[in-house]
């Protein structure tokens, strides 16, 4: 059923959430359906969704006798506890040979390969492939297929397309997020339901007041509220940048509306190929597509960095709603005897503290307060500045015998790559010990830079399977994510056989955006089309006034920094502080733990380094700790202190 255009595959994707609906989408125009089973993919949330093993046998058999394909997500973060029975769905896939499967977690492809499988392998849009190296590295582990992030142009997938034999799927109507995928902790911690779990409870769709430097705002709106993606005028652009699958959001969605779309796009992709020169855009489908929006719609990252245009501020069109603001955990004693408990007694290891920063006084205080390795962030929160050649080379000198990496972008794009790669032998020579690693194309691109590969958070290593694979990939410690809940991370930890790294203190990023809230708050007379207004378009420096802060409901405070790539990271309103556990990781073999620390003022960083170097010392004497330092931190530090996702089983 496939169309051919200039010798690529042109595909229309249609979703199916339940068995019914799918029985009607088949008959639609798309070319392919995907769909998930009960368990192990990223629609969750409803028990009548989603298809019985049965119910997937059947709809492949139906779909093949009409010429059709069906693709199965099997795309969500994996617990070691679940890897069996994952094993168990996956030899039942392999017997009913559906055309794809859909994956994101990279414990996953271990366990394909371990049972050798040979159904083709899809990179879910969770894996956030945005690079070269990202593709290439894909290609060489067996993956014929990238869903490309959502954050990536048209102009990028065709230099793209246009080196690698990779097949390219792009969102094409429905849904979108406002952080980059897999990028999105918040849900996790907050509520212990993981967005890469397939249970996100959408704090980027609550409204919130502003606060900046010298204004706060009383009306609350919806400043993270991404309108729907519609490329339905842009057939032409998609084909001719070489995208392969037209994907339709809309797992949750009926048939009624999913066929209106579906019949749509196919009668443009099938006019197009038909006669390119002659294509022309259907009004009055388009209006039907306008008439039964959702959400109002927009072109997001297709063409550029939307701003404020992709932003529905008033949220009048916002649909369900998975939540209401709530406020972050503060530890308790209750759960952390609970958690005690659970784990054998044992001296274990003296974990590495390792410390990151923003500026050089705040990597100072880190080195006289006893860190043993320092990150110097790679994506530095402004308003300070960038680190340059000669402080990575006082950084190294004042360090002296501490360890020195620079920790990379989150996004490595092109220039990220070209930077970072140029600079290689000078780092060397000037003794910086290694590079913190954010993605799979990174860990793909220094692997031969003989220095040492440590894995961050943003790599989402949620079982022992993900933290191995990434250890044979050349990375020496991988950080668990921020996301794990503690029974998990004790599984883990029981299982792992490569040293892994925690980040016990301080405020991880929950939310990261292309997306600048900061741009998005100011009305720009002099600049022509402010609706579409982004830094990029004609930067102001909106973000060198100071801090921004989202308001929610419940009063509490998102602090929201920029970088100097004009990213936005919106970290926890409270730090997460694992202190009182510091004993029982220990006793699990945790090999470092991590103040990530960015958003300290360089004395408060002292001051927090300071306790966490003395409760290690102490926990190594066999010495108790001091009961007092929970308060110590919050008068310090002037935020409250919360046990994050630990706080959930």
């Amino acid at each position: 059923m496939s169309r051919i255009f200039n010798g690529k595959e042109v595909e229309l994707l249609a979703p199916a959430g339940t068995f019914e609906i799918f029985k009607q989408i088949i008959s639609s125009g798309a070319d392919a359906v995907y769909l998930g089973g009960k368990k192990f993919n990223m629609r969750m949330h409803r028990k009548d969704y989603n298809l019985s093993d049965e119910e997937i046998d059947e709809a492949v058999s139906i779909a093949h006798s009409l010429g059709k394909k069906v693709y199965i997500t099997f795309n969500n973060m994996l617990s070691d506890t679940e890897i069996d029975e994952a094993k168990n769905f996956l030899l039942f896939l392999q017997k009913v040979q559906p055309d794809a499967l859909i994956i994101q977690n990279m414990g996953v492809l271990a366990v394909i390969k371990e049972l050798e499988l040979d159904i083709p392998l899809h990179a879910s849009v969770m894996m956030n492939v945005h690079n070269q190296a990202m593709i290439d590295k894909l290609q060489d582990l067996g993956i014929s297929r990238v869903v490309m992030s959502r954050e990536i142009s048209l102009e990028t997938i065709h230099r793209f397309s246009q080196s690698t034999s990779m097949e390219f799927e792009y969102f094409v109507h429905g849904d979108m997020c406002v952080a980059h995928g897999a990028q999105c902790l918040y849900s996790g911690v907050l509520f212990g339901k993981s967005s890469n779990r397939g249970l996100c409870m959408k704090p980027c769709r609550w409204p919130f007041r502003v606060k900046g430097q010298g204004f706060e705002t009383k009306k609350f709106e919806y400043h993270l509220a991404v309108k729907d993606m519609c490329m339905y005028r842009h057939i032409p652009a998609l084909i001719n940048a070489g995208v392969n699958s037209f994907k339709v959001e809309g797992r949750m969605r009926d048939s009624q509306y999913l066929i209106s779309i579906l019949n749509i796009y196919r009668k443009a992709i099938d006019r197009y190929l038909d006669d390119p020169t002659g294509y022309y855009v259907d009004e009055e489908d388009f209006r039907i597509l306008y008439d039964t929006r959702v959400r109002n719609l927009s072109t997001c990252y297709a063409f550029k960095i939307p701003g404020k245009s992709n932003i529905d501020l008033s949220g009048e069109r916002e649909p369900r709603i998975f939540s209401n603001a709530v406020e972050e955990f503060e530890i308790h004693a209750d759960r952390i005897q609970q958690i005690r408990d659970s784990v054998p007694q044992g001296k274990g290891v003296r974990p590495l503290l390792t410390v990151k920063v923003n500026n050089m006084e705040a990597l100072k205080q880190a080195v006289d307060n006893g860190a043993d390795e320092i990150y110097m962030a790679g994506e530095v929160f402004r308003t300070d500045r960038p680190f340059t050649k000669e402080q990575f080379k006082e950084a190294v000198w004042y360090g002296k015998d501490k360890k020195v990496y620079l920790s990379l972008p989150r996004m490595m794009f092109d220039r990220q790559f070209a930077d970072y790669k140029n600079l290689l032998e000078e780092w060397q020579g000037l003794g910086i010990k290694g590079i913190v690693i954010t993605n799979l194309g990174a860990a793909a691109a220094f692997q031969d830079s003989n220095m040492d590969l440590i894995g961050d958070y943003s790599l989402n290593c949620y079982n022992s399977k993900d933290v191995q694979l990434y250890h044979q990939e050349g990375l020496c410690r991988i950080t668990i994510s921020v996301e794990a809940p503690w029974q998990v991370l004790k599984e883990t930890l029981k299982r792992c056989k490569a040293p892994v790294e925690m980040i016990v203190q301080g405020a991880p990023v929950v939310m990261y955006m292309e997306h600048c809230v900061y741009a998005s708050q100011y009305d720009v007379e002099d600049i022509t089309d402010d609706a579409g207004f982004t830094a990029q378009d004609c930067c102001q420096d909106f973000c060198k006034n100071g801090i921004l802060h989202l308001i929610d409901e419940q009063g509490c405070e998102h602090p929201v920094f920029s970088d100097q790539y004009c990213r936005n990271h919106i970290v926890t309103s409270k730090d997460v502080c694992l202190l009182p556990l510091l004993k029982e990781l220990c006793a699990l073999g945790v090999k470092a733990v991590r103040i990530e620390g960015q958003h300290y003022q360089p004395d408060v960083l002292g001051k927090v380094v300071s306790i966490y170097r003395n409760a290690i010392d102490s926990i190594h004497e066999g010495k108790e700790t001091d009961g007092d330092l929970i308060k110590q931190l919050k008068q310090i530090t002037g935020r409250g202190q919360s046990s994050g996702a630990l706080n959930y089983d």
